[in-house]
C-alpha cells in the first residue's frame, strides 16, 4: 500500500472504527493514528473520567495490534514492566520470562502514578525498540507502540514523568471535556451496548500497518518546509519563561508526523498548516519553564503557539517532488 489515496481510505476506516465507541475526540485521534503511522508514542493527559483509556485500547484494536494493558501503581517495579529471570525447577536454571511490554501495543494506564524508576524501565523501549535485563539485550518485533495516559500532575498520588521520558512521546494530547451533544451521545452509546464493554474490531493488521508506516516515509518535504519545523522549534528555545526549549528531536517530530498528516489527508507531500496543526501536541510537553513561570501558572502550550504566530510561515507548498 503506497499510494496516498488507498492509505488514507484505510485510516478513515481506521478511524471510523474507533469513533463508533469514541465520541467528541476527532482530531485528537487523528492525530495519535498520525504518531503511529510516524512511529512514535502516543501520551493522553487530562482529568479522570474523559475517556483516554477507552480511546487507547479502541484504537489499538482497530490496527489489530497485539495489546497488553499495564496498569501502572506506586508499587510497580520495573521488571513488572520489562520482564525478569525466574527459577525454573525442571532445568535448575534461571529463565527469562518476558514482561507486558513485549507486545505490539502497550497501553501504559495512569503511568504518572507509579515511581520515576519504574516509568524509566520503559524508556529504553521507546527509544531502541529493546529492553536489557541483567545484561542481556531483547529486541521488540516491530511495531512496538506505547500510549500512555496520565493524570494532571496536581492531583493526589502522581509523579511528574521525567524530561527524557516525555521527550519519547511524539504527542501529548489533551482530551477535554465533551460538549452537551457528545456527552449526551456517549450516554446513548452505553443504553444501546447494554453492557459497560465496548468493542472494535480490527480494520488492519500489523503486517498493514508497518506497510502503511513505510509509505509515510516516501511522502515529500519541501526545503522551505523543513526549515519551518526547525525555525519553530528555535522560537521555543529563545522564548520568554523557557528555561530549555524544544531539542532537534521535537523538530524532528514535527516533520515526521507532518508526513503521516499529509498522507492521512490523501497528499504525497507536506504543508506548513500541517506543521502547525501538530506544534502544540508535538511541542509542549517538551518545554521546561523557568521557575518563576512554573509558579506563575505559564501554559507551555500558550508559549508554543506565540512562538509559531512569530514564525514566517513559508509559501504553501503543492508541487510533489
Amino acid at each position: 500500500m503506497t499510494n496516498p489515496t488507498d492509505i488514507a481510505d484505510t485510516g478513515r476506516r481506521i478511524l471510523d472504527a474507533v469513533k463508533g465507541v469514541v465520541v467528541g475526540m476527532d482530531d485528537t485521534l487523528e492525530i495519535a493514528l498520525g504518531s503511529i503511522l510516524a512511529g512514535g508514542h502516543v501520551l493522553f493527559e487530562d482529568v479522570p473520567g474523559l475517556g483516554k483509556t477507552v480511546a487507547a485500547r479502541s484504537l489499538a484494536s482497530a490496527l489489530g495490534l497485539g495489546f497488553r494493558r499495564l496498569q501502572c501503581t506506586p508499587d510497580m517495579l520495573p521488571g513488572d514492566v520489562t520482564g525478569s529471570y525466574v527459577y525454573a525447577p525442571d532445568t535448575a536454571e534461571f529463565v527469562f520470562r518476558p514482561g507486558p511490554i513485549f507486545t505490539g501495543l502497550l497501553l501504559a494506564d495512569e503511568i504518572n502514578r507509579t515511581t520515576p524508576k519504574t516509568q524509566s524501565a520503559m524508556l529504553e523501549a521507546m527509544a531502541e525498540r529493546q529492553v536489557t535485563v541483567e545484561g542481556n539485550r531483547y529486541p521488540l518485533e516491530r511495531p512496538f507502540h506505547v500510549i500512555a495516559t496520565s493524570n494532571p500532575i496536581e492531583y493526589e498520588g502522581t509523579y511528574a514523568l521525567p524530561e527524557a521520558q516525555l521527550d519519547r512521546f511524539m504527542v501529548r494530547l489533551a482530551v477535554g471535556y465533551p460538549d452537551t451533544a457528545e456527552e449526551t451521545e456517549i450516554l446513548l452509546g452505553r443504553v444501546r451496548r447494554q453492557r459497560e464493554e465496548t468493542r472494535v474490531d480490527p480494520v488492519i493488521d500489523a503486517d498493514e500497518l508497518v506497510r502503511m508506516q513505510d509509505a509515510v516515509e516516501a511522502v515529500h518535504v519541501d526545503d522551505d518546509v523543513v526549515r519551518y519545523c526547525v525555525e519553530v522549534a528555535r522560537a521555543t528555545r529563545n522564548a520568554e519563561n523557557v528555561a530549555v526549549g524544544a531539542s532537534p528531536r521535537g523538530s524532528q517530530a514535527l516533520l515526521l508526523l507532518g508526513r503521516a498528516l499529509a498522507l492521512l489527508g490523501g497528499r504525497d507531500y507536506v504543508r506548513p498548516d500541517d506543521i502547525k496543526r501538530i506544534a502544540v501536541p508535538v511541542l509542549a510537553h517538551r518545554l521546561t519553564l523557568t521557575p518563576q513561570a512554573w509558579a506563575q501558572g505559564v501554559d507551555p502550550a500558550r508559549t508554543v503557539e506565540i512562538a509559531v504566530n512569530q514564525t514566517a510561515v513559508p509559501p504553501t507548498v503543492g508541487i510533489t517532488a
